[in-house]
């Protein structure tokens, strides 16, 4: 039980007579105290944070409440709530109405944007002699309000070709068909989802191999809790994050810049043939059809594959039909704000999502239902007397399953203030998909990561700590960001502003279906709400560590610790006269300046007093661990993708290579000579090293 904490409020005000020289007596005295209050301004007691008073912390890990969690949930997913549609306005309003009732300061952006959504589809079979078949294309059993499973961004268009199987449809798939003497011009494509492969490039590379169309399935390995084996997962086949009309600007104001559909800009991130999902039960009835070139055995992986042996082209012929419709739509962003006491114009971000393919049980209401409780238990601190040193700002997202978009905007449009000001931002997405924690940061952030997890009791074992089961698991390494799977993508890979993201549960049966439902999550992802308490706790603590630590919990020696592993990984892919010496150099200049500031650190946080010298310097100090990470930026972006800034994490083109996206694409995607190869790979590794030795100058943060 939290324990009882109570504060003295003013009386009611009540009419007092006073004589003149009271009067007189009382202005005297008020200056005496307001120039003792300035001369001695040292000896002023602390702000009410969370850190020096113990009492907020533990007053928020136990006003957790599963059943709270649980009745916000219940709430967000009666119906599918689609970015830009009526029941998603509803959801926003909700989560709004949420924030308060806290008595937060709320509001709402709207940002008008293209979004894309399912006009009519249909795919037909031709299994030699028994006709035309048509095959099922939504759940079973599902309710009609529920949108039919579409690929957003899709091309419309119709085509009539022999199926073939392409396994992910990566280049090394590709050169095992051609090696078969595959001939896939004119063919629809049968891709499975995954191989590090997204919806767009495994599209947009299928039409570079000459297929009409694509039939994208994703397979359920866990059919004991996908409800029906038959669900389909929708998503978007968009190249990159944001608008699409508006690319580096934000679709925000009365009056804004944006460029034409037609416009090339706007085409290049829509593939140029059409596709759609279908279930791995249909996709299974197309390849048991199949004849021609047998399956290369190192893609029968899983039972799945084990059923069938070719992969075409036919006999089996398909009829595909997809229409679709872009149109403008306006989209809500929802946000609450904590004003900080001592630096408001600090921000620590906590973010997630609110629009859902479908219901959105998992994906992304888990995590707006943790949010929501975190802001709950954030008021009941305030009325205790708490306020953050630093601002706190929730952020409800609409649109991120277009693309990221809701996020993207508000990150441009609020490019320089975040720049200048942001602390870090904090992603959680699906909170809960199932068992095993897991957690992806920027590597300064690791060690106070570790720390909270320390502070959380286990789900599931009481007498744990979540960091004690956590490192004895699988999902014990801390993993980074450099895919563009959630919304930390702007604030990391365009705004520098250091990251981290966090979830229960690898993946789930029922991802982008219609069956994820309040149901699914009670029967299997959490049925006690136990792992959304846990996720709630960690994300939390995160906030007040961030926004109440005197001197941020940065440490750049883990960064470049991680960097360094990362330079040793990237030597093993390097080949000819191509040298590491400038990154590993910089590495060096890194390790110095952070060493440096370690020592500067411990010194500040030893100093016990408060006065405006010791502030400022603690505050210049912060300063700097907030800047380094924007040093990693550089302007032109990488090369192809311009929009993403960062060079040591970022996508890379095709490749599973986590780091330095833009040397990963000159070592696999250059197309000149031996020579012109190794020197783009030798930019790329100076353009990396120029960007570690900016992140170390910030740390130190004298000029040359």
């Amino acid at each position: 039980m939290a324990q009882s904490f109570s504060t003295s409020l003013p009386k009611s005000s009540s009419t007092v007579t006073t004589s003149p020289s009271c009067t007189l007596f009382f202005i005297f005295t008020f200056c005496i105290v307001s120039l003792y209050t300035l001369h001695h301004h040292h000896h002023s007691p602390p702000p009410s944070t969370a850190l020096n008073h113990p009492l907020f912390t533990s007053t928020f890990l136990e006003s957790s409440s599963n059943y709270t969690i649980s009745n916000y949930l219940h709430h967000l997913t009666l119906h599918p709530h689609v970015a830009g549609t009526p029941p998603s306005s509803a959801a926003a309003d909700y989560v709004k109405s949420q924030f308060e009732s806290f008595n937060l300061q709320t509001h709402i952006n709207n940002y008008t944007v293209l979004l894309s959504y399912h006009l009519h589809s249909s795919l037909t079979a031709h299994f030699g002699g028994a006709g035309e078949v048509s095959l099922p294309l939504i759940e079973s059993g599902v309710d009609s309000e529920v949108v039919k499973p579409y690929h957003a961004y899709s091309p419309s268009g119709t085509a009539y070709g022999k199926a073939v199987y392409v396994n992910y449809g990566r280049e090394e798939d590709y050169r095992e068909l051609a090696a078969a003497g595959v001939d896939l011009k004119g063919c629809i494509a049968v891709v499975r989802r995954g191989g590090g492969m997204s919806r767009n490039a495994a599209v947009v590379k299928a039409e570079e191999k000459g297929v009409a169309a694509v039939v994208m399935f994703t397979e359920i390995k866990d059919k004991a809790r996908s409800f029906n084996g038959d669900g389909v997962e929708r998503g978007t086949v968009l190249d990159g994050v944001g608008d699409p009309r508006t690319p580096g600007w934000a679709s925000a104001g009365r009056d804004f810049e944006k460029l034409g559909v037609e416009d090339d800009g706007v085409l290049k991130r829509f593939p140029g043939v059409p596709s759609m999902p279908v279930s791995d039960e249909t996709a299974g009835r197309i390849l048991g059809s199949l004849e021609g070139s047998r399956m290369p055995k190192l893609w029968k992986d899983g039972d799945f594959h084990m059923k069938f042996d070719r992969v075409g082209p036919g006999p089996t012929f398909l009829n595909f039909t997809y229409q679709g419709e872009n149109k403008e739509v306006t989209i809500q962003n929802v946000f609450a704000v904590i004003k900080g006491s001592e630096e408001p114009d600090r921000f620590v971000v906590l973010g997630n999502h609110r629009d859902a393919w479908t219901y959105g049980a998992v994906d992304p209401n888990s995590g707006t239902a943790a949010l929501i409780d975190i802001a709950r238990r954030y008021s009941l601190m305030m009325r205790m007397g708490w306020n953050p040193q630093r601002t706190i700002i929730f952020g409800s997202w609409d649109a991120e399953e277009f693309g990221m978009i809701g996020s993207t905007e508000w990150v441009e449009q609020n490019l320089v203030n975040l720049g200048s000001k942001a602390v870090a931002y904090v992603n959680v997405d699906c909170a809960v998909q199932g068992p095993g924690f897991f957690a992806s940061t920027t590597p300064q952030l690791d060690d106070i990561l570790v720390e909270v997890t320390k502070q959380v009791t286990d789900p599931y074992y009481k007498d744990s700590t979540l960091f004690e089961t956590w490192s004895t698991s699988e999902g014990a390494v801390i993993q980074r960001l450099s895919d563009v799977f959630s919304d930390y993508s702007p604030f990391l890979h365009h705004a520098g502003v250091p990251s981290i993201d966090l979830y229960y549960g690898k993946d789930f049966p029922v991802y982008h279906t219609a069956f994820d439902s309040y149901d699914w999550m009670v029967k299997y992802g959490d049925p006690f709400f136990h792992r959304h308490v846990a996720v709630s706790d960690v994300w939390g603590l995160l906030a007040l560590h961030l926004a109440d630590d005197p001197i941020l919990p940065f440490n750049y020696l883990s960064y470049a610790a991680q960097l360094q592993n990362h330079s040793s990984s990237l030597y093993k892919l390097l080949e000819g006269d191509v040298v590491l010496h400038p990154i590993t150099s910089a590495i060096r200049e890194l390790v110095d300046a952070a060493t440096l500031v370690e020592v500067e650190m411990k010194k500040m946080r030893d100093e016990k007093t408060r006065d405006s010298f010791s502030v400022l310097k603690r505050r210049m100090l912060n300063d700097r661990l907030m800047f380094a990470e924007r040093g990693f930026l550089d302007s032109d972006g990488i090369q192809g993708r311009q929009w993403f800034k960062h060079l040591v994490y970022g996508p890379a083109s095709e490749s599973k290579v986590g780091f330095f996206p833009g040397v990963v694409d000159a070592i696999y995607q250059s197309t000149g000579s031996k020579h012109e190869k190794q020197a783009l790979i030798q930019h790329e590794i100076w353009r990396v090293a120029r960007g570690i030795q900016r992140a170390a100058s910030a740390l130190k943060g004298e000029l040359t």
